[in-house]
């Protein structure tokens, strides 16, 4: 595991107080070499949707990060506690290592945290941008985070994270079940099966007291659910007016299938697998 910190070079994105982007292009080139194109080609296939502006919707947030400096400073020191002896939580907990790089960047919005493929490198993308914008700066924040995308990393290393299906619903079930995956191993990192980072202003208390409409409710939508038409995935999205309610979800799958398999056995299934087990979860 290295872990990449490239908040000193984030001013020389910025001149006069402003996001510049051609002196972001220069930091990203020498931070991260292989990143640029990543950002570019998921700003543009959002725009490219025409319900986001680069005016209204990313600038705002990317000068935020320059003016702000006291918000800034408090994610990147909680960035720096939360990976503190990371490493050896893993192997305590798991009994295996991650070949991972976590990094500490600038991006252009595209996720607070991010887990792709940088050079042929698992990578774990942390936007400061993003992280500030959803004040996800704090130490249980930044941990939540952190731990979440491990846990996507963890399921590629010694299974099969990505898949591609021909339908719809079987994309949605399967990012249903990795969510699960990824919520888990959270748990299991913070010795604690309750543990959500999600869980502010009673939103465990209230995902508990709904879970029957909850899983019925993602049932009667998996048939038609769409990217731009679903209300389970993402900051940008409410299901009766929460947030990330597919990750409560998806935690209470994957639970429910751990009382009948090992978690690194389940880290190799398969689409077939998930749908009969999804099954079976919903009728109980």
């Amino acid at each position: 595991m290295r872990i990449i910190d490239t908040y000193p070079l984030i001013p020389a994105a910025f001149e006069n107080g402003l996001f510049s982007p051609a002196r972001w292009r220069d930091y990203i080139d020498t931070a991260l070499p292989g990143v640029r194109p990543l950002q570019q080609a998921d700003v543009n296939a959002v725009l490219a949707t025409g319900s986001f502006t680069w005016e209204k919707d990313y600038l705002p947030v990317l000068n935020a990060v320059i003016q702000d400096r006291p918000l800034r400073e408090i994610a990147h020191r909680s960035f720096r506690l939360v990976t503190d002896g990371l490493e050896q939580s893993i192997l305590e907990k798991f009994g295996k290592s991650l070949d991972v790089d976590i990094v500490f960047y600038l991006g252009l919005c595209c996720g607070a945290g991010w887990a792709t493929a940088v050079n042929g490198r698992r990578t774990i993308l942390l936007g400061l941008e993003k992280i500030m914008e959803l004040r996800w700066c704090s130490p249980d924040d930044m941990r939540g985070l952190v731990w979440h995308e491990l846990g996507h990393v963890y399921q590629d290393q010694y299974g099969v994270l990505e898949r591609r299906f021909d339908r719809a619903a079987d994309q949605f079930l399967w990012q249903l079940f990795t969510e699960g995956v990824a919520m888990v191993f959270e748990q299991t990192l913070a010795d604690d099966a309750g543990y959500y980072h999600q869980d502010k202003d009673g939103w465990r208390d209230w995902c508990e007291a709904h879970f029957d409409s909850i899983k019925a409710d993602f049932d009667r939508d998996l048939g038609t659910m769409t990217s731009a038409g679903q209300r389970w995935f993402g900051d940008w999205v409410r299901y009766r007016g929460r947030g990330d309610v597919g990750y409560y979800l998806g935690c209470r799958f994957v639970r429910y299938i751990l009382t009948l398999f090992p978690f690194d056995d389940i880290l190799r299934f398969d689409i077939p697998d998930v749908s009969r087990l999804y099954k079976s979860f919903i009728e109980n």
